[in-house]
């Protein structure tokens, strides 16, 4: 990369660079000297911009669990779903941009996920929930250690909540249960028996 690029105040943490007072047009160009990076990943908010390491093998592994768990939910629960991947979203008049770790549309194809996937191994300066909430994504679930949190977008801000709105009769216990399983395949299975023993709700 062009070390003129890289003249801004700089903060660095483990597999994430933080740049600050980034134009966009800056952005611009430093995605173009990173573009034989294909695993490099960018997220920015009004001037602040998280370049991001290649991902690990902890990261990757956690997204391929809970997107497999949540496809098995979905076909489970005849749930019509549109697997959108890591699409950027957001636009130079919002001021942000990101691209999602996994993302999902429910019923329809849309412009903008019904749900945004964020694994969270390492942070760094962008505001995640600022640049969803900008974009009007309706609910964003980041995984950290471990656990999930769920945020809903109600009146233009985000809550967190303690179950999905789009997927109200998702078993939250179960399913964090089963992402934590180490072996990808013995947790789908697991999630997958779970479901279909559980007694229909009425």
């Amino acid at each position: 990369m062009n070390p003129q690029l890289l003249d801004k105040p700089v903060s660095e943490s483990n597999q994430c660079l933080t740049l600050y007072d980034v134009s966009w047009e800056k952005l611009e160009a430093i995605e173009a000297a990173l573009e034989d990076f294909p695993n490099v990943r960018l997220a920015y908010l009004y001037g602040t911009l998280d370049i991001m390491s290649p991902l690990s093998e902890e990261h990757e592994d956690c997204k391929s669990t809970i997107s497999l768990l949540l496809l098995a939910y979905f076909q489970h629960a005849n749930i019509r779903f549109y697997k959108r991947g890591s699409k950027t979203l957001g636009s130079i008049q919002l001021g942000g941009r990101k691209e999602p770790d996994e993302s999902f549309n429910l019923e329809t194809k849309k412009e903008i996920p019904d749900i945004v996937i964020e694994v969270v191994v390492t942070s760094g300066g962008v505001n995640t929930l600022e640049i969803y909430r900008r974009v009007k994504v309706p609910e964003v679930w980041f995984w950290r250690k471990g656990k999930l949190a769920l945020y809903r977008l109600q009146d233009e801000e985000y809550k967190q909540v303690d179950r999905s709105e789009l997927l109200p009769d998702l078993d939250l216990t179960l399913f964090v249960r089963c992402a934590n399983i180490p072996d990808q395949y013995d947790a789908v299975v697991e999630f997958r028996n779970a479901l279909r023993d559980r007694p229909e709700q009425a």
